[in-house]
């Protein structure tokens, strides 16, 4: 969630041409593979002044620019005063040029992160439409000249950290995955008007941000999602559950990958998964003996220490929003701390309910992304962790090849992506 100012395009001047250069058509290009269509060259070195073709100023905002054709898509987040305006806006591919903006209307704006923006999700285009979404505002599709066409209203959500999953278009539907503190869901829309075609209810997860991706199995889309504590795959005609796999982390930022060989690789870390550094709650009613200073039988903010677990996440581990920590909500974030599993794993395709004991190729469980997303490139699985540790594993075996720390050693929000041997 890196603070967006400029957009900068930048190609090698004697080997990419906008007439050959690929479409980027969501987030993380095409099924989120972070591969381009082909192997084009990329430049070997990009820097402020170095194989930039141009660069545009833009309001700030955290989402990736979709890419088709001769046409550039991006929001972002534009301050009037007092107000804020969400906007969707098209650019010129070969200049930069901004040739359109439209806002997104809102009543109330959602509450954000400290880092976050109200301009998270990255738009997603088929080559006639571009679609975009904010949460405070909900689903809007254009088509290339700026029209709106339709729109769906939703939010602001149940989440202190906003929303952050990203719209994709597959043939001639929109899929949305939108896991919030209450209500989540998963849904399929029909690109053309925004009808409908089905909602699936996801309300035993709370907040996560994975993207959805299509994974095509015995020749029928699935629509896999990977939220807290496991993955799931869905149906695309009904988005009625087919499988799971459990035991991942009990909160999931990154969007899995998929290998030539279509296996699966989901990457998912919270705090206190990772084996020896893991965070253990005590039972409610020893917690409420020890805490509860006005004998209600809830928790307060104010009831709990600094150092405790639950005090930076009171906002989540309270649900319902009532400033108080019922003996439920409780009871069930404690259970995603015993059950977490800091972990990649990688999953061959097939099978039907729960296929975690048969359908596991491999587990890895060391140095791994936050938020940063996987990227598959020549037979080798990437992952960047906060601090810069940069690390490549067998996509196979799960055996690692490299592990090292890089010259940026700070926190990492985007994702690798990988082409031309780089």
């Amino acid at each position: 969630m890196l603070l967006r100012l400029f957009l900068a395009v930048t190609i090698l001047a004697a080997s990419a041409t906008w007439a050959t250069a690929d479409n980027w058509p969501q987030f993380r290009g095409p099924n989120s593979s972070a591969r381009p269509e082909r192997n084009l060259p990329l430049p070997a070195e990009i820097g402020p002044t170095t194989n930039v073709v141009w660069k545009t100023e833009l309001p700030p905002g955290h989402s990736s620019p979709a890419i088709w054709g001769e046409r550039i898509f991006v929001t972002g987040v534009k301050d009037k005063g007092d107000q804020k305006q969400l906007v969707t806006i098209g650019l010129d591919r070969a200049t930069g040029k901004v040739l359109w903006e439209q806002e997104a209307p809102h009543k109330n704006l959602e509450e954000i992160h400290s880092i976050g923006s109200f301009a998270q999700p990255s738009p997603a285009t088929d080559g006639e439409r571009v679609i975009s979404f904010f949460g405070s505002s909900g689903l809007y599709c254009y088509d290339f000249a700026g029209k709106v066409l339709w729109s769906v209203k939703m939010g602001p959500f149940n989440n202190g950290f906003g929303a952050g999953s990203s719209p994709i278009i597959v043939g001639d539907a929109v899929i949305l995955s939108q896991d919030h503190d209450t209500d989540s869901f998963l849904m399929k829309l029909n690109k053309q008007t925004g009808e409908v075609i089905w909602r699936t209810d996801r309300s035993e997860f709370p907040r996560n941000y994975c993207t959805p991706i299509i994974w095509e199995v015995d020749g029928k889309k699935q629509i896999v999602v990977a939220a807290t504590l496991r993955v799931i795959g869905y149906a695309f005609e009904t988005g009625k559950e087919l499988w799971t796999v459990r035991g991942i982390a009990r909160a999931v930022t990154a969007t899995p990958s998929i290998g030539p060989d279509n296996t699966l690789y989901v990457t998912s870390w919270a705090a206190g998964g990772d084996a020896g550094e893991r965070i253990t709650i005590e039972p409610f009613e020893a917690k409420i003996k020890a805490v509860d200073k006005n004998g209600d039988q809830l928790i307060t903010k104010d009831e709990l220490a600094k150092e405790d677990p639950f005090s930076p996440r009171f906002s989540q581990v309270d649900r319902d929003k009532t400033d108080t920590i019922t003996q439920a909500e409780y009871e069930f974030f404690r259970g995603l701390f015993d059950k977490s599993e800091n972990n990649i794993i990688a999953i061959k395709p097939g099978g039907a309910g729960d296929i975690t004991a048969t359908h596991v190729l491999w587990k890895h469980s060391k140095l791994l992304p936050f938020c940063a997303s996987p990227v598959f490139y020549d037979g080798t699985l990437f992952t960047i962790k906060d601090g810069g540790i940069l690390s490549s594993l067998n996509a196979v075996s799960g055996k690692v090849f490299k592990q090292g720390r890089i010259t940026a050693t700070n926190e990492y929000y985007s994702s690798p992506v990988a082409a031309d041997g780089k």
